[in-house]
């Protein structure tokens, strides 16, 4: 599935509820996604991970929807590699 696929699959399936929910409230169901995917990497199955990494893409393509960003457009930012150095892999020195 393509990038745009995907967003507007989920602009179908959620964008009325999550709309009528607003941003801030959307933002915190995301929020406790990235919880649930912390515990299931933390101790979880692959199921597990593979479930709470499938929601914590959802959310973040219907709060990209809710602000009217194209996630197909964002993605470019690493089209050559890491936005800072532009190598892949990155170069950046990790600060200490």
């Amino acid at each position: 599935m393509e990038i745009e696929e995907f967003q507007r699959l989920i602009e179908k399936t959620y964008l009325r509820k999550d709309s009528e929910r607003g941003m801030e409230g959307t933002f915190l169901w995301f929020a406790e996604e990235v919880g649930e995917l912390a515990r299931a990497l933390r101790s979880g199955s692959r199921e597990d991970q593979q479930e709470e990494f499938a929601d914590v893409l959802a959310w973040l393509f219907t709060l990209a929807s809710l602000s009217g960003v194209e996630m197909s457009e964002v993605v470019s930012r690493y089209r050559q590699g890491c936005p800072v150095c532009s190598e892949s892999p990155c170069a950046c020195r990790e600060p200490k």
